[in-house]
């Protein structure tokens, strides 16, 4: 296609202003796609009325990328990956009035229409690019992301300030609002919203675990105990193992599970110390599954060829950190990589250390869960400097932003791999779930890292009995894997060149 009709908004090439489909004849196009609960993606043409339809879900989770016609390069494309465009090998990036432009780009969330007019062809095909409203209210409330309550009153924030979960119970002995919960020897006493969340989360993991022939096709197992349908992306972290705990609870327990790990620091670097440690935690909570630690160990100096592919993957993403986070995540999709067999007694020492290549096809992932429940650094500094509007404003933005920053590159360098990412932290009705529930039970800023960051995650980690987890540090996979520091090293000599250039939001120099 060489041209590309105005927007019907603004009258500019190459952008989408928002239509409604009435008088169209298609209106029932946008109203399915707007019931569609969970992630998507779609290019479908409808012959009858000549019109193009694409789109993806509200929040990005399947990736879709576009190439909007410039006067370099008049085609309009759209494709699920982003290889480096054929007008400049060298270089995906093109040069106008000193600033660089991608060839493609992250396709906003929605739903779109392209219809031709055969009658004006001459050489060219003519379109008008329309965004269609979403026909689903609630949707559209989600998508606003307003949440009931952030800004509390003083007696509102007097509990949660001072309520930690092991001295709730001291506290607030009639509360309506606190359920007991027993988990071992201890008593602990968890927030009725924790308990909300945690029944949103299982349904969700229920969902996204549940299984279909197309993820068996092509493998043969003489025994069903040998079958791994789903793997878990793990850190050891809080979100990967209250998926890891609720996966369990759902999963036949004839499947095993595997928990992939990747290291560029072997077994010394931070999320292989502490995936040793939850996947220990894991064998007590739950004795009789087989649980599989695959420790996918790498060495960035030795990925030369490997880097150039997941540079191709992350595009448009451009930067250092894009880069470094694309890297772990691919790697860790693979699945290749190493298990340890433990003895019949079940001792850890003398374990053997075999190759092993996990076969899931489904993989859970913890995106979204830092994005909702302030897990993020920059979340405390907002709350320092702008209390609990400047905090609300950032997760909102966050949210609002996670299809461009994150979910489209995800997408791309887990699916390289045959697998398909699945983020039960961005249901939909976890989503509401969230936003249902006041921002100061949610976190708590005023108390330490690993205490008040995802509060309500620590509570729901607390009922699944996984008390070491529940206090962990939010630690991003680019740190924990050490992938940062060898790239720093790498590409700036040391890390503390890197941060002097702030070298996570570097644009890479592709030629």
């Amino acid at each position: 296609m060489q041209t590309l009709g105005n927007c019907c908004s603004c009258g500019s090439n190459g952008h989408t202003g928002p239509c409604s489909a009435a008088g169209h004849g298609c209106s029932s196009v946008p109203n399915v796609f707007s019931t569609i609960k969970g992630p998507w993606a779609i290019i479908y043409w409808q012959e009858s009325s000549r019109t193009l339809w694409f789109g993806r879900d509200a929040y990005g989770r399947r990736s879709l990328v576009v190439h909007w016609p410039t006067v370099k390069d008049s085609r309009f494309l759209l494709s699920s990956v982003s290889p480096f465009s054929s007008v400049d090998q060298s270089s995906d990036f093109e040069v106008e009035n000193g600033t660089h432009h991608n060839f493609w780009e992250e396709l906003s969330c929605g739903i779109y229409s392209l219809s031709m007019d055969a009658s004006k062809l001459d050489g060219y095909l003519v379109g008008e690019v329309k965004n269609h409203e979403w026909g689903n209210a609630m949707l559209l409330e989600l998508i606003k992301w307003e949440r009931v309550s952030f800004n509390p009153k003083p007696n509102e924030l007097h509990g949660s300030l001072n309520g930690t979960l092991e001295r709730r119970h001291h506290m607030y002995p009639a509360s309506s609002d606190i359920m007991t919960f027993e988990s071992g020897p201890n008593q602990t006493m968890i927030s009725l919203p924790a308990h909300n969340v945690l029944s949103a989360l299982r349904k969700s993991v229920m969902l996204r675990a549940s299984q279909h022939r197309i993820f068996e096709a092509g493998r043969c197992y003489s025994r069903r105990e040998e079958h791994v349908p789903v793997a878990v992306l793990f850190s050891g972290g809080l979100d990967s193992m209250i998926l890891a705990a609720l996966l369990d609870e759902c999963l036949d327990p004839s499947y095993g599970i595997d928990l992939l790990n990747v290291s560029f620091d072997g077994q010394s670097a931070p999320d292989r110390i502490s995936a040793k440690a939850g996947v220990k935690e894991l064998r007590r909570i739950a004795p009789l599954r087989r649980w599989k630690l695959v420790e996918i160990d790498s060495d960035l100096s030795k990925l030369t060829l490997e880097m150039k592919h997941v540079m191709s993957l992350i595009n448009p993403a451009n930067t250092y950190m894009d880069l470094n986070i694309g890297v772990a995540l691919w790697l860790a999709a693979s699945g290749d990589g190493w298990v340890s067999e433990r003895p019949s007694n079940n001792s850890d020492e003398n374990q053997q250390r075999l190759r092993y290549k996990s076969e899931a096809r489904i993989v859970l992932v913890g995106s979204g869960a830092d994005e909702q429940c302030a897990g993020y650094g920059r979340h405390r500094t907002k709350y320092r400097c702008g209390g609990w509007h400047g905090l609300n404003e950032e997760m909102k933005l966050d949210m609002q932003r996670i299809w461009k920053r994150n979910m489209g590159r995800d997408d791309r360098c887990i699916a390289d791999n045959g697998k398909e990412a699945r983020f039960p932290f961005l249901d939909e009705d976890v989503i509401r779930v969230l936003l249902d529930i006041p921002l100061w039970e949610v976190t708590n800023l005023d108390q330490p890292s690993g205490t008040g960051d995802k509060k309500i995650l620590r509570e729901v980690a607390q009922m699944l009995g996984l008390h070491e987890a529940a206090v962990l540090p939010k630690r991003a996979i680019q740190f924990g894997s050490r992938i940062a520091r060898e790239s720093n090293r790498k590409n700036f000599g040391s890390n503390r060149a890197a941060n002097q250039a702030s070298a996570g939001s570097v644009v890479i120099n592709r030629s």
